[in-house]
C-alpha cells in the first residue's frame, strides 16, 4: 500500500522548481514554433540571438521514464525572463533542441 503525503498528487519537483522561479522573476512561458521562440504572454517571436539561456534543469520521473523534462531557464533580448519546457529523450522537440543549441548563454 502507498503512503500518502501532504503533496498533491498533481505537483512534481519540476512543477515546484517552476513555482519558484516564477517568484523570482522568471514568469513567462515560452514555446517552440516554426518561426522561433514565443511568449505565450505577449505572443513576441524570439530568434536564437535574441536568447539567453541562464540554465538548463533536468528532471527524471522518479516512478515513470516519461516524466523525463528539461526547463530551460531564459532571458529575452528586450527584457522577458521565464521558462521552455521540453521532453527529454525519445519526446523530445527536435526543433526547441536546435533553438536551445544556437541560442546565447551556457
Amino acid at each position: 500500500m502507498r503512503k500518502e503525503t501532504n503533496m498533491p498528487h498533481s505537483r512534481t519537483p519540476m512543477s515546484l522548481k517552476i513555482d519558484a522561479l516564477t517568484k523570482k522573476g522568471y514568469d513567462k512561458e515560452f514555446h517552440i514554433t516554426e518561426e522561433g521562440l514565443v511568449c505565450y504572454e505577449t505572443g513576441d517571436t524570439f530568434s536564437p540571438e535574441d536568447v539567453n539561456i541562464i540554465e538548463k534543469l533536468r528532471f527524471e520521473g522518479i516512478s515513470d521514464p516519461d516524466d523525463m523534462a528539461i526547463v530551460y531557464i531564459i532571458e529575452t533580448k528586450n527584457g522577458l525572463k521565464g521558462t521552455v519546457v521540453d521532453a527529454f529523450g525519445l519526446y523530445s522537440d527536435d526543433k526547441l533542441i536546435s533553438f536551445m543549441g544556437k541560442a546565447g548563454g551556457l
